[in-house]
């Protein structure tokens, strides 16, 4: 089964675009996604990137109006300024959180895309605070997972580990932006190129198919 890496941050709007979609991608190739939050915050201006914060008003506004074309592209509910996206980030933790919430479900074998879709359809469509506990563990239970459990492990040593662990793989891969695949080494980085990620993943099956009859 071929693997498929994404890295990606838990407040990144392009990463909540992308769920339905990568769902269809995993779903007709068999893929084996594995969802890798990383610390996006210190990843990301060491490999180029330029967070959304840091960068002058006119790209800001020009962020605005991506997002917009993008959300009535897709037919995707957002709030353009959602109320719990700080401007001014006072817990650098915020958006770690969920990121640990996601990576203690995959760590149980649980649908971890639905609940990492669904933590970013809370932050950009529903204005609902997921730097906040009880709000993670009720988006766990309203999707079937067991809310208090994941919230509970989100601290341990297994989650920490390993998201040190996925940071330390997106900034040796050269990862600066979310959400960022990586398939046989090489880089597909945005919601915008899932198209190219299909095919990639379609001439790699043709591949493998023909390999496998070929012996």
């Amino acid at each position: 089964m071929i693997e498929l890496p994404c890295f990606y941050s838990l407040s990144s709007p392009w990463a909540y675009f992308m769920g339905p979609r990568l769902q269809d991608i995993v779903r007709r190739h068999r893929v084996r996604l594995v969802l890798k939050p990383y610390d996006f915050q210190v990843v990301v201006p060491k490999t180029g990137g330029v967070p959304l914060r840091t960068r002058p008003q006119p790209r800001r506004s020009y962020h605005d109006l991506e997002l917009d074309r993008w959300r009535r592209h897709l037919g995707m509910p957002m709030v353009l300024k959602p109320k719990y996206y700080p401007e001014v980030v006072t817990d650098p933790d915020w958006n770690k959180r969920p990121g640990w919430t996601v990576i203690a479900a995959q760590m149980r074998g649980l649908d971890a895309l639905r609940l990492s879709h669904a933590l970013l359809r809370a932050l950009w469509a529903e204005e609902r605070d997921t730097a906040q506990a009880d709000v993670r563990r009720s988006i766990a239970d309203e999707n079937g997972l067991p809310g208090a459990e994941l919230v509970a492990a989100e601290t341990s040593e297994p989650v920490q580990a390993l998201y040190r662990q996925y940071s330390a793989e997106a900034e040796r891969l050269g990862v600066f932006g979310a959400p960022t695949f990586v398939l046989e080494g090489e880089r597909f980085w945005g919601q915008d190129r899932l198209d190219f990620l299909d095919r990639a993943l379609e001439r790699i099956g043709a591949r493998d198919a023909e390999g496998a009859a070929a012996q």
